[in-house]
């Protein structure tokens, strides 16, 4: 498939998996849940899913090219590192997903770290409860900043259009995948998290522990977090017994769609810029 068929055809593969996986797992979460939420699903879906319309308009209008359109420029150009080094087709797309989650864990590594980038992220940490939709639920100056990150990364590696689209499919799915509130069975979560992130790896990173909220940044490999040593395996206080969300923003009016765009210019955290409560 040619990058202008790529082009042509990446709405409807988008949107079409985005939706298979989104209706899957939030079947799963009814049928096996991991936990018991603390706040009413419609109340918080329908402000997360404020949240994604808003991002997705704005990206639309900031970006109507796109991240696939960039990755069929460049592969037209012949530009960027994996372009200059003539590998074959099936190993300069796998290379380049590769990379770009790599490019992605870094980015979430530094939003974390970096006191204004965590201002914009922690709206993404202050859902009191994880399910799929947290997944989704990141703030529009984020989402903006980070699609500038991996336009950046797309011509520094020379990624095709091919290796996009799937990371791009991937990425998504796994963030629905890997936020869902569902339960797997012990020794299939152990295996499973060889090759991917899981719920129950990704659900240590929601803690309001600060030191396993930095911990397993990963959304689709797991091999960053094993790499530079930020993996930890369960949280301390058990998967149902843990407090998801940040110390700070617990009152049920940071639910709301207008407060959780407000939330970076919030004085209420003072010290730690609203991270979870200290140990």
């Amino acid at each position: 498939m040619n990058a202008e068929t790529l082009l042509g055809q990446e709405p409807l593969i988008r949107l079409s998996l985005f939706l298979t996986v989104l209706v899957a797992m939030a079947a799963w979460e009814v049928l096996a849940p991991r936990r018991a939420l603390t706040v009413g699903k419609a109340w918080r879906w329908a402000n997360n899913a404020g949240v994604v319309a808003l991002d997705t308009l704005l990206v639309r209008l900031l970006f109507p090219a796109g991240a696939v359109a960039m990755g069929a420029w460049v592969e037209g150009q012949g530009w960027g590192l994996l372009g200059w080094l003539g590998l074959p087709v099936w190993v300069t797309v796998l290379l380049a997903v590769v990379a770009l989650d790599g490019v992605i864990w870094a980015q979430h590594w530094a939003f974390h770290k970096v006191p204004l980038l965590w201002r914009l992220h922690r709206m993404h940490h202050a859902d009191p409860d994880i399910d799929v939709t947290t997944g989704l639920r990141f703030h529009p100056l984020e989402i903006l900043l980070s699609m500038g990150i991996k336009l950046v990364a797309i011509l520094a590696l020379g990624a095709p259009a091919l290796a996009v689209l799937l990371f791009e499919v991937l990425l998504n799915g796994t963030s629905l995948f890997n936020h869902a509130n569902v339960r797997l069975p012990a020794g299939l979560d152990r295996w499973l998290r060889l090759v991917v992130v899981t719920p129950d790896m990704h659900r240590v990173h929601h803690s309001w522990h600060r030191d396993e909220t930095d911990s397993n940044f990963g959304f689709n490999l797991p091999w960053w977090d094993r790499l530079f040593g930020t993996y930890r395996a369960q949280p301390r206080d058990g998967h149902r017994g843990m407090t998801i969300g940040l110390h700070a923003f617990r009152d049920p009016r940071w639910l709301r769609l207008d407060r959780m765009l407000l939330q970076p210019w919030s004085r209420e955290a003072e010290e730690g810029e609203g991270h979870p409560t200290p140990e």
